[in-house]
Parts: C-alpha cells; sequence; structure tokens
C-alpha cells in the first residue's frame, strides 16, 4: 500500500541515514523480530528519571544519560521497564556530551527487556535526529496521501468498466493487498477476490457477522476475527433497506486505506442501488408470470419466462407459499433470485397476492426446506400438480400455510389428514359451535342432565341406541328418551342426517 520508493518512518531507517553516523549497540538478533521495522511517530529527547508521563506511545527516545550520575544497577531496569511498558520504541544515547560511552548497566537492561539501543555521537545533534525522523513521517504521510488519492483514481476507473462492481472490488483487493469480498441482503457471499483466499470456514464466519449486522436494519460496521486477521465489515444501503455488506480482511488500516474502503462502499452501495430498480423490474414481470399460471394454462407463462428467466420447472411441480410479509424481503427475493440461477429451470417464483409464491419440481423440495430454516418462516406446500391444477395447488398452499404458525414447510397432505373439522377451525365456527350447544349445556346444569354427554356417544356409535347404551352403561330406553329431550330443547328433528352432521361439527369444534 505504500509507494516503495518512500521508506516508512522507522529505526532501521534513521539508521540507514549515512550524515547521522548512528549506531545500533545491541545485536540485532537480539531483540524481538521487526522490532528497529516498528513506525515510529515522533523523536523525543528528555533527561528526566522517569519521563513517560511525557511521551506517547511510538516514540524514539533520546538522551544524554544525565538522570544515571548516581544510578545503581537497579535503576537502569527500571527506566527501561518504564519506557517499555510506556511503547517507545527504541532509546538513543548521546556519547561523549555527559559521560564517555554508554553505561553497560543501561546496555545490559536493554538487552535483557528487549529495548533497541543506538548510539547518537557527539558530532550529531540530537536535533538533526529529530528532524531527520521529521522529515521521514512527513514524506510517510505525503506517499500516504498520494496513494490514497492515486488508488481512489484506480477504483473509480475500475467501476466504468462493464463488470463494474466486480472490477471495483478486484481493484479494491489490488490496492489494499488483501482479501475483499462483497455480501448480498441474505448474507451470503456473492463476489470475493481473490476467490480462494480465504477457507470456508473462515466465509462462514465472515458472512455469519454480516448476517447479524444485516438483521439490524441499520447501517453499521462490525468487526471479526479470522485467525490473526481482522476482517472488518460495513453494510451497504441505507437504513431500513440494506442492499448486503463490504468485508475487508486487513490488518490496521490508517486512515488513507479506510478512505479509499469508505469510497468503495459508497460506489458499491450506488450500484446496488441501481440494481435494484432492475429488480423490482424484473420483480413485476415475475408476479405478471404468476397471475398468468393462476389461469391453470402455463402457454403464455412459458414463452414469456424462456428467454430472460429459463424455462419453468418440469411437472408435476410443488407449489409453495410464503408469509404476505415475506414478499417485501430483500434478502428472500435476492436469495431466491441467485438460487434461480443456479438452478435453471429447477426454480421459479414471483410475487402472488399475499406472498412469495415458489414453484419447484416435485422432486426439489430441499429448497423449500432451506428457506424456511435460512429465513425463520413458515412455507405453505401443495401436493405435486401438473400446471393445468396450479390455481388449486396455489390454494393448497395457502391454506397449509394459513393452518400453520411456526416456522416451516407446512404440507397441505398433512393438514388434509387433519380431516375436513380442522381445516374449518376457527374463532369464528368455535362461536356459532358453542352457541349451537349453549341450550342442551344450559338445560344439563340447571337440571342435572347429560344431554350433551349422550349426544356425543349417540353419533359416535351411529345412532345406535343399544351400543350408547352399553357404552354409557345406562338402558337404551334412557338413551332414546334422552335424545327426544334434546330435540326439544334445540328445537331440531336429529332423525336427519344433515341435522346429526350439523350437531357433531358442534360438538367437534367445541372440542
Amino acid at each position: 500500500m505504500v509507494a516503495d520508493t518512500v521508506a516508512p518512518p522507522s529505526l532501521r531507517a534513521l539508521l540507514a541515514r549515512r550524515d547521522l553516523h548512528l549506531r545500533l549497540v545491541n545485536a540485532e538478533d537480539d531483540l524481538a523480530p521487526g522490532s528497529i521495522d516498528r513506525p515510529v511517530r515522533w523523536v523525543h529527547s528528555s533527561d528526566l528519571a522517569d519521563p513517560t508521563p511525557f511521551l506517547s506511545e511510538g516514540l524514539v527516545l533520546l538522551t544524554t544519560g544525565t538522570q544515571f550520575a548516581d544510578a545503581a544497577p537497579g535503576d537502569y531496569e527500571a527506566y527501561v521497564g518504564r519506557l517499555l511498558a510506556r511503547g517507545v520504541r527504541a532509546l538513543g544515547f548521546g556519547t561523549e556530551v555527559v559521560r564517555d560511552g554508554i553505561p553497560s548497566g543501561l546496555t545490559d537492561a536493554c538487552r535483557a527487556g528487549g529495548m533497541p539501543l543506538f548510539e547518537v555521537p557527539y558530532r550529531t545533534p540530537f536535533i538533526a535526529v529529530a528532524r531527520a525522523g521529521a522529515e521521514a513521517i512527513a514524506a510517510d504521510a505525503y506517499a500516504r496521501r498520494s496513494w490514497s488519492l492515486a488508488a481512489q483514481r484506480a477504483v473509480s476507473l475500475a467501476a466504468l468498466r462493464p463488470d463494474g462492481l466486480s472490477a471495483t472490488l478486484a481493484e479494491l483487493s489490488r490496492q489494499l493487498d488483501c482479501w475483499v469480498g462483497l455480501f448480498d441482503a441474505a448474507g451470503a457471499l456473492r463476489d470475493a477476490h481473490p476467490s480462494a483466499a480465504l477457507s470456508p470456514a473462515a466465509t462462514a464466519a465472515v458472512s455469519a457477522e454480516v448476517t447479524t449486522l444485516l438483521r439490524r436494519g441499520t447501517r453499521a460496521a462490525g468487526a471479526v476475527h479470522v485467525g490473526d486477521t481482522p476482517v472488518t465489515v460495513q453494510t451497504l444501503g441505507r437504513g431500513g433497506h440494506l442492499r448486503g455488506a463490504l468485508a475487508v480482511a486487513a490488518n490496521d488500516l490508517d486512515h488513507e486505506a479506510r478512505s479509499v474502503v469508505t469510497a468503495v462502499v459508497a460506489m458499491a452501495g450506488l450500484a446496488l442501488e441501481q440494481q435494484d430498480g432492475l429488480g423490482r423490474a424484473i420483480g413485476t414481470f415475475r408476479a405478471g408470470l404468476v397471475q398468468s399460471l393462476t389461469g391453470d394454462d402455463p402457454s403464455l407463462a412459458r414463452r414469456a419466462a424462456r428467454d430472460l428467466l429459463g424455462p419453468l420447472p418440469p411437472a408435476p411441480v410443488v407449489v409453495a407459499l410464503t408469509p404476505a410479509a415475506s414478499a417485501r424481503s430483500t434478502a428472500l427475493t435476492e436469495w431466491l433470485e441467485r438460487r434461480a440461477q443456479e438452478r435453471r429451470g429447477e426454480l421459479f417464483f414471483g410475487r402472488g397476492d399475499d406472498g412469495l409464491v415458489i414453484v419447484v419440481p416435485s422432486t426439489g423440495r430441499d429448497v423449500l426446506d432451506e428457506i424456511a430454516d435460512r429465513f425463520d418462516t413458515v412455507v405453505g406446500c401443495s401436493t405435486p400438480s401438473g400446471y393445468d391444477g396450479f390455481s388449486g395447488a396455489l390454494t393448497q398452499a395457502r391454506t397449509a400455510r394459513d393452518r400453520t404458525s411456526a416456522a416451516g414447510v407446512a404440507d397441505f397432505a398433512d393438514t388434509a389428514r387433519a380431516g375436513l373439522i380442522a381445516a374449518l377451525d376457527s374463532e369464528a365456527a368455535r362461536s356459532v359451535a358453542a352457541g349451537a350447544l349453549a341450550p342442551l349445556r344450559r338445560h344439563d346444569a340447571e337440571q342435572g342432565s347429560a344431554l350433551v354427554e349422550t349426544l356425543d356417544a349417540w353419533l359416535a356409535q351411529d345412532c345406535s341406541h343399544e351400543a350408547t347404551a352399553q357404552a354409557l352403561g345406562i338402558h337404551r330406553h334412557t338413551v332414546r328418551a334422552r335424545v327426544a329431550q334434546a330435540e326439544r330443547v334445540i328445537d331440531r328433528d336429529l332423525s336427519s342426517f344433515a341435522a346429526r352432521a350439523e350437531l357433531w361439527a358442534a360438538l367437534r369444534l367445541a372440542e
């Protein structure tokens, strides 16, 4: 990320300045790897016994050693320890100013603590070392700003290519020399550069963080560690209408690098918003195809879909329906769009009157389970059908969906096995049933009779007085008398099938 012609400010860069005549005292092999290559923020001088209250992290400290006039061996260790704890990068000792050479105690303490120690000869003033450090810092800052401007220009030019968004991500990856990934609104990786730089496990970890941020629905940024590398994540789009997220796997992005990332975030957001307009047009087209299919004649839909979307799934098909709110879910529609491209000719979807209509071959129902699990929603599912029965299959899917409250695939076959009464069960139906049985219940409460219990058993025994008597342990004449009494209470003739069926339905709904 830094121009090769400019050396970053570091102790190594200072030592390389021949005009300063600096000499590293402790061997580089005795130091921690990279100690003399760490960035230096400033060069400061002080002869205080404890200068740390006036220092900041990342400095090179220069001293003439006046504070060591009466120092004991332990004083050197304490002094170096304080500097290390404050984050001082290196210590420069000016010789022949106050004393000859560098105190052996200081040399030993620096070697023991891993603190780089270098000699500043008498002929090199401290101000020259400080000025050299300042020049290196200024040159590095200028190089970083120049790089940032050049990088932003490069990504802007990449955005003008036909594959603008992907080219922009590739250029950002090249400029930062790191992995860059674009995730869609469903949290799935859409594009990455370099494509195989992250392992599947690492990609899954980043995807989980992206999904967490996207579910909040507001502009946000986050971070996740992949091994030793932090991955920063920035959502794309406006609050309430997020379009995805950009992930960058890089260590310690400085201000200039972050400005390049910010520029790419803005361009990617704009590109996705432009794609959103196209997506809405395709969504309207899909909705029209759904309406055409409900006429149970697929010929027009087949011809219209062939060129743009590919062939419709082969019959027999399963028709599925999601809740109405899911039709407005950008994450679900984008996920379905991507899967439809991957499974061309095996998946069709479009917006219906009260949810997303999904059509798959009868052998391809696994995608419905994936939708229910990934988006924590209910998916009503019809029995296999031909396109000439599409409207009926859609009604089955709607019935199965509306009869289920828990997330998952609701199969109409299961709803049908539950019986007609289960399908009719509703608050209104239960209210009507309670009203029909109220006179009987009131009579039982006031007279101490058992009309409701007797009628329930009588209907269960196919209206046989003998079988009912045996089931209840009473005489058959008692059964006959109770049935007659019930007819008078509800003012209905129970000899007809219709009256018996209505009473049976009321008893089942009342349960």
